[in-house]
């Protein structure tokens, strides 16, 4: 076989002409796609990038914020656990002081009770000691012990000053219409002029005096000006000494 320059230039021109088919029409579109295919791969993993470090800084923040609302719920518990110790111990200084209180009223209602009981006993013992006394004087007394009685009184009123009788004459209230002298034992004729005269002179009233008997009083006067009354007599100087006695406890 003989070689055929003409041939061999044809067959050049012919690969020539194919290559440059190939590299405007295939070579040129492939390499577009393939750039443009490499382009696409480029920003997807740019943006796989960008979402690999916007996720990491997601990821930060929310190891950031779930610490600080760890901190957050551990101080809101300390907070807490302080208000209820705070709040319970003030509940049990309120009941302690409450209790405390209550300790306190309970002594202070035994303790007057306790006094209201004393008293009472006192009381009953100090009218017993004046009805004792009352029993034993009523045996002993009699007109001997009145009239001394009676005579004591007269030298009392007798030596009254002005000022008190004065005084004196503003306690029986309205004018009274009688004076009424009561004793024991009827009274002689001259120690009632006395009294009279004694009485005239101290209440400067020109009223009757009448007379009365009233065993009860052991022995001595009670005398009563309208709503002023004297008293003079055992009885009622016992019976007052037992009130005055309880009174002053």
């Amino acid at each position: 076989m003989e070689l055929s320059w003409s041939t061999f230039l044809l067959e050049i021109v012919n690969f020539l002409v194919l290559v440059w088919i190939l590299k405007h029409f295939l070579f040129k579109p492939v390499m577009a796609v393939i750039t443009q295919r490499r382009t696409g791969i480029e920003e997807q993993l740019a943006e796989s990038q960008r979402l690999n470090d916007e996720s990491t800084v997601l990821k930060k923040e929310y190891k950031n914020r779930l610490a600080d609302w760890e901190h957050e719920c551990q101080l809101a518990r300390t907070e807490l656990m302080e208000e209820l110790n705070a709040e319970r111990q003030s509940k049990l200084n309120l009941l302690k002081q409450t209790l405390e209180q209550e300790r306190e009223k309970a002594r202070v209602a035994e303790s007057r009770q306790l006094m209201e009981a004393t008293r009472e006993i006192e009381y009953q013992a100090l009218q017993q000691s004046a009805q004792f006394a009352s029993s034993l004087l009523s045996k002993a007394s009699g007109p001997e012990l009145e009239i001394r009685l009676l005579d004591i009184l007269l030298d009392d009123l007798s030596s009254l000053s002005s000022e008190y009788t004065a005084s004196l004459r503003l306690q029986w209230g309205e004018l009274p219409e009688a004076i009424m002298i009561t004793s024991v034992y009827p009274l002689p004729d001259n120690k009632r002029q006395e009294l009279e005269k004694v009485l005239a002179t101290i209440t400067q009233l020109s009223v009757p005096v009448h007379y009365d008997q009233e065993p009860e009083l052991i022995a001595g006067l009670r005398v009563t000006i309208g709503a002023w009354r004297l008293h003079a007599n055992v009885r009622d100087d016992l019976k007052g000494f037992a009130e005055f006695a309880y009174a002053s406890k």
